[in-house]
């Protein structure tokens, strides 16, 4: 199957349509209400269609619900309707990466239509402001109160450019709505997460949308995968790692992949995990909490589950001891072991992938020094101001890999190193028995996600080929197909702040030229001017979860990396 055209609804697909007019819609509507004899002020009247489409749902009745409450007649609810659908539009503008992304896809020689609803003078007004019109092949604006099923509106466009239904995908913010009927027809559907409609549950599994996309740019690697044969439920990513960057690249990969395996490392010995350990005998939990939270299915319920699982208790005997690592703690004395403690949860969560130990034995990083000075623990081999790393061991040379774990290696598409602290979080992985070879031996495209910044202690001055030097010297040359090397440099007092610490911008050198691996340098820094989940107290400069898959993905699917930075300017 190969995707030929793509239809696209425009209210919160294309621009912010919540963010902008509906909110002015509704405050013409409070006023023409308040007008009509509605006893409250404008701006109750407005906030209280707020809180009934916050309770009723985005599709409710907004306006009935009101007259209803107060008792009053039709002709509310007229007026209301009158106000809130005139032609009166407010400046709007495009997404940032709409323009060119549709400029992408005519390139690229899909076929593009936009069929929207509403009042026809005013989405006609819309696409005016917006300037978009010439990018589609087509454009049908279904008046909402006399138009055609939407139904009937896919077909017509579908027969007239003779496509066949899985030629084509449909791209919109309505679940019950565009999406829905795209997959009645047997379309692909991609959700627009934003606006009113981003938490909208389906009302069958079989209308769920196939994709859910954050940002429009991620369309474009969708469609590859998509025309690879690659859908969500056939991609294998398997994702290597612990610490922060094992649930930044799952939370990123969610968007593309419904078969995610997290293979986590289990020497951490710091703060509640070592003291958990310690007492207690359990492997260390935090990494793997961290990435139960990373699969959890919609934002909401990751950013729920995140406050839950990172709360950390600050007094008595429970100080400084997070809430997730003693559910894991209960759940592995519960069923006997940690493995099982982590399906347990994983159940519990109803997360949608696996996460898995690299081994279930009890054991330490170690590393050597360029003195000949071992250290043992993760707490030492982290202390800065020590000689350079010269090579990491476990402390025991007889660990073995979980079987389940070696499976999945072997059954992976894509198999992800990193991003994360190098000798603490990626290389302790490697280490175990059985990992290595796995890795060495699988058919997946391997790809090496080097960090944003050196970590004191760790990785003092290391450069791209360094980083990768570490990581063919523990895993063995040429087993690493790409190297991914984020090239967008922070505001120079970010790095100010960085350089104080000791720590720098890791950056791609020469010798990065004369490894066997090929690199690729990609945008994919952090916005730090959002909001970010952190997984840790530390406010570290790290990747976007969104760009990193995005990237990740795109080599897979052997696409270029696109700068849209750069598009945005033409």
């Amino acid at each position: 199957m190969r995707i030929k055209a793509i239809i696209f609804d425009l209210d919160d697909t294309l621009y912010d349509c919540t963010g902008l007019l509906v909110g002015a819609s509704r405050r013409r509507a409070a006023r023409a209400m308040v007008d009509a004899g509605l006893p409250l002020s404008v701006e109750e009247a407005y906030k209280l269609q707020n809180a009934v489409a916050e309770k009723y749902g985005p599709s409710s009745l907004v306006f009935d619900e009101i007259a209803k409450e107060y008792g009053m007649g039709r002709s509310l609810v007229e007026c209301a309707l009158k106000a809130y659908n005139s032609d009166e539009v407010s400046d709007i503008e495009p997404f940032p990466d709409v323009v060119p992304i549709l400029r992408q896809l005519r390139q690229e020689k899909y076929k593009l239509f936009l069929v929207t609803m509403g009042v026809h003078r005013r989405q006609e007004k819309k696409l005016e402001q917006l300037g978009i019109s010439s990018y589609f092949d087509e454009i049908v604006i279904n008046d909402q109160e006399v138009g055609l099923l939407l139904e009937d509106c896919f077909s017509g466009l579908i027969r007239k450019h003779n496509l066949l239904p899985d030629e084509v995908a449909v791209v919109g913010d309505r679940v019950g709505v565009e999406l829905r009927t795209a997959k009645t027809m047997g379309m692909s559907a991609v959700q627009m997460l934003h606006g009113r409609f981003k938490v909208e549950a389906p009302l069958r599994s079989s209308e769920k949308p196939d994709y859910k996309i954050k940002h429009i740019y991620q369309l474009s690697t969708i469609l590859g995968l998509i025309n690879m044969g690659k859908f969500p439920d056939r991609l294998r990513v398997l994702a290597i790692g612990g610490g922060t960057g094992l649930p930044i690249v799952l939370q990123g990969l969610k968007t593309y992949s419904k078969n995610l395996t997290a293979v986590v490392t289990v020497t951490d010995s710091g703060r509640s995990s070592g003291m958990l350990r310690e007492q207690y005998g359990v492997l260390p939990p935090g990494d793997a909490r961290n990435c139960l939270v990373a699969l959890s299915e919609t934002d909401e319920q990751q950013e729920d589950l995140y406050k839950l699982f990172q709360y950390r208790f600050d007094r008595g005997s429970l100080e400084g001891m997070s809430l997730g690592n003693l559910l894991m703690t209960a759940l592995t004395d519960i069923t006997g072991c940690f493995e099982k403690a982590i399906k347990k949860a994983s159940k519990i969560l109803a997360i949608s992938g696996k996460v898995l130990p690299s081994t279930l034995q009890d054991t330490h990083i170690c590393v050597e020094l360029e003195d000949g000075t071992v250290l043992e623990g993760e707490f030492n081999v982290r202390q800065p101001d020590k000689p350079p790393i010269k090579r990491a061991l476990l402390k025991s040379d007889n660990v073995e890999a979980l079987p389940e774990t070696l499976e999945e290696i072997r059954n992976a598409d894509i198999i992800v190193l990193g991003p994360g602290s190098l000798y603490t979080s990626v290389i302790p992985n490697i280490l175990v028995k059985g990992i290595r070879e796995a890795i060495k031996n699988s058919g997946a495209i391997k790809i090496y996600v080097c960090n944003i910044v050196t970590q004191p202690g760790q990785t003092d001055s290391y450069t791209s080929s360094d980083h990768i030097k570490a990581i063919n010297q523990h895993l063995g040359e040429g087993v690493m197909d790409y190297v991914l090397v984020n090239d967008n440099l922070p505001r120079k007092d970010i790095l100010e702040k960085y350089e104080e610490e000791g720590a720098v911008v890791v950056r791609r050198d020469p010798a990065t030229d004369t490894l066997s691996v090929e690199v690729v340098e990609a945008d994919l820094v952090e916005d730090l001017d959002k909001a970010r989940v952190l997984w840790e107290k530390q406010d570290l400069l790290r990747h976007d979860p969104d760009k990193l898959a995005d990237a990740i993905c795109r080599v897979y699917a052997r696409m270029p990396i696109h700068s849209l930075a750069a598009e945005r300017v033409r």
